[in-house]
């Protein structure tokens, strides 16, 4: 499913637990988490949470801030330690397992801030959005009010945001070590945490780092020059270039020069970034314009872009249909498997041990030992299970005296189903480094509101987003820090512990760093500054959802069905016929994501796997030392440029020149 990097940044052969002469002891799991660094943690974490509230209130787009929480940790506690020595005191060494359990605090933490529904559900339930919609909106009613409280959102906070940590630690081997999923934005925070880390003596890691520093400085620039035609708004700058003419542009056929996703691209499978591409052929360049030449007829004319009763509606749920089509059918592998091999203990042991006999004994030697230190702290399967079935008996008791029209027996049933929708968003992120979260959201939105109906809906339908939107994050974020810790010789047990303090310092912080904007701004006003525009969508959603599945365009059931069967047949396909074959049938988790986010996303991805293409064409070793860290760098580059970027955005500090395409003549 994924392609295994071996370079030595990565991993460098000397760096290995052990201790003796030359080499880099690792450290003991209970180690690798410090004091100094979750005082760092807790710091960025806040800082964290106001960046990502301001964007989420502004734009509504939430970029991944790993990379950039990995620097951070590394700069302030490196500083630290530097200025405590020249004092003359004794001081730990900083590790890359420190620096890592301070990334994943952090990522932890401020993730928090984005799947607590600060700029979607949570405020689409407050007097000022129902306010904006009118009471003369059909199905907008006072009575499915309730305000933004400091108490009940830490307490909402505490009570959901744990179980998606829990719900698939037992899986981590599988989505790490035996499908050896990317995570593109955990591989390249890993390769930056490494190259802070890494011995100079080794020739071939310095090089890399030097690699990475370069392109990671030419990313940073990129972003920064893109940033001062980007203008006011989404419509400007090179993000919305034309590359491929206006006509292709008006269905989002378009090269946006962002650096994060042509890195992704040097990263991912090449089937992974073809299937993409596929998935955007599909969709924006035949479904789409197919479905809307039917525009007064399956559905009205006049309808906004983000209304579930027009295109929108066919966009997210035929996605979701081909995402739980194959998430669900390799979920159903992995369990089958595992009985499998239950039964006979003996099999794997065995195709391991031949497909290693193939390989160079070097890189066997390197990745047993990461293996060994990944699978060396486990994490029993008694402590998983006991603490997601402990804290959903809490949480079914505890949410609808929160939101008394989410009953008990539906809160159940959203934790019954939950570990598979978690499995889902975290394959396929692993896959596109994009989590779909918010649209795992909107699908318990729209279910649990046609369930309540008219009477409370509204804001069961919100409150249930939430909880699964909170199960699929969490779940995706761990196996995303998983893998950097795979890469950075990280204890895992250090990873999760580090993850439920991060979460639990997120349960705090996020609710009141949303209060500092709640309070001191208007949030909600469409003439502010601080629009918060998912709140209409989300509130107009669940009212949608209150009238049921009937609502939803013509045929909208019946297309998803059928791209839901195509997924499961695919699959099945690509499991039975030969390798040689199997290896050019797309994959239906990466064709999904084009079909919700855009085909811009997907030429991104391509460009990176054609550039690839070609250097493994004209060199393929070296091709295979620097991809990764050329990849990575330009991954960084962009991610660090959000800091300054959200800065300027805070300090109302906007770009200068809006750059803007146009018909000619016009």
């Amino acid at each position: 499913m994924g392609m295994e990097i071996t370079e030595s940044l990565l991993l460098d052969s000397r760096n290995v637990s052990g201790g003796s002469a030359g080499e880099e002891a690792i450290p003991p799991w209970k180690d690798q988490i410090t004091v100094r660094g979750l005082v760092v943690s807790s710091m960025l974490g806040a800082l964290f949470c106001i960046i990502t509230h301001k964007l989420n209130l502004t734009v509504g787009i939430i970029p991944s801030l790993n990379v950039a929480a990995g620097l951070l940790g590394f700069f302030f506690v490196k500083s630290w330690t530097g200025f405590v020595s020249k004092l003359g005191f004794s001081i730990k060494p900083f590790t890359r397992q420190e620096n890592t359990v301070i990334q994943t605090c952090v990522v932890a933490c401020y993730g928090l801030a984005f799947s607590g529904g600060f700029g979607s559900y949570l405020i689409s339930m407050d007097e000022r959005t129902y306010q904006l919609i009118g009471d003369d909106y059909p199905g907008n009613r006072s009575q499915d009010v309730k305000n933004p409280g400091l108490g009940w959102m830490i307490g909402f906070m505490f009570v959901v945001s744990f179980l998606g940590l829990f719900s698939l630690v037992p899986l981590r081997k599988v989505m790490i070590l035996d499908y050896k999923l990317t995570y593109p934005s955990g591989t390249a925070t890993a390769m930056l945490i490494n190259s802070f880390h890494t011995n100079s003596g080794a020739e071939l890691a310095t090089k890399q780092v030097n690699c990475l520093g370069k392109y990671l400085s030419i990313s940073l620039f990129w972003s920064c020059f893109k940033w001062f035609f980007s203008g006011i708004g989404d419509a400007c700058g090179f993000d919305n270039f034309p590359s491929l003419g206006l006509t292709l542009y008006k269905n989002t056929f378009y090269f946006d020069f962002s650096p994060t996703y042509v890195g992704c691209g040097l990263i991912c499978p090449h089937i992974v970034n073809c299937s993409a591409l596929l998935g955007a052929i599909i969709s924006w360049g035949f479904l789409w314009p197919f479905i809307s030449k039917h525009a007064g007829d399956w559905y009205p004319a006049d309808l906004g872009s983000n209304d579930f009763k027009g295109l929108y509606g066919y966009k997210v749920f035929i996605a979701i249909s081909l995402i739980l089509g194959d998430g669900l059918y390799n979920l159903i592998k992995i369990v089958a498997i595992t009985i499998r091999e239950m039964i006979n203990k003996g099999s794997r042991r065995s195709i391991i041990m031949e497909s290693m006999d193939s390989e160079t004994s070097s890189v066997i030697l390197e990745q047993r030992k990461r293996d060994q230190i990944f699978l060396k702290d486990r994490i029993p399967l008694w402590v998983a299970a006991s603490g997601y079935v402990g804290l959903a008996s809490i949480s079914t008791v505890a949410i609808p005296a929160i939101f008394p029209p989410l009953r008990w027996y539906l809160v159940l049933s959203s934790y019954i189903i939950a570990p598979a929708l978690a499995f889902c968003n975290s394959y396929g992120t692993g896959l596109t480094d994009w989590s779909l979260a918010s649209t795992y959201g909107k699908i318990g939105l729209f279910i649990v509101a046609s369930l309540v109906g008219r009477n409370g809906g509204v804001v069961a339908g919100l409150a249930a987003s939430g909880v699964m939107m909170s199960i699929v994050s969490t779940a995706a974020d761990l196996m995303q820090d998983f893998r950097t810790g795979y890469l950075t010789l990280s204890s895992a047990k250090s990873m999760f512990v580090s993850q439920l303090i991060g979460t639990a310092m997120g349960c705090v912080v996020a609710p009141l760093t949303f209060w500092l904007f709640w309070t001191a701004f208007n949030i909600g006003d469409p003439d502010g500054p601080y629009k918060a525009p998912y709140a209409v969508i989300f509130r107009e959603m669940a009212i949608l959802g209150t009238e049921g599945f009937s609502e939803l365009p013509k045929h909208c059931l019946v297309i998803c069905n059928g791209f839901f069967i195509s997924a499961l047949l695919i699959n099945l396909l690509r499991d039975l016929t030969p390798k040689r074959v199997s290896q050019f049938i797309p994959i239906p988790m990466a064709m999904a994501v084009p079909f919700y986010i855009g085909a811009y996303f997907a030429i991104d991805m391509f460009v990176g796997t054609m550039v690839l293409f070609a250097w493994e064409s004209v060199n393929r070793k070296n091709a295979e030392d620097y991809a990764g860290a050329v990849a990575s760098g330009l991954i960084c580059g962009d991610g660090i440029w959000t800091i300054p970027s959200a800065l300027l955005s805070i300090f109302r500090i906007n770009p200068p020149i809006c750059m803007y395409f146009g018909p000619t003549g016009k």
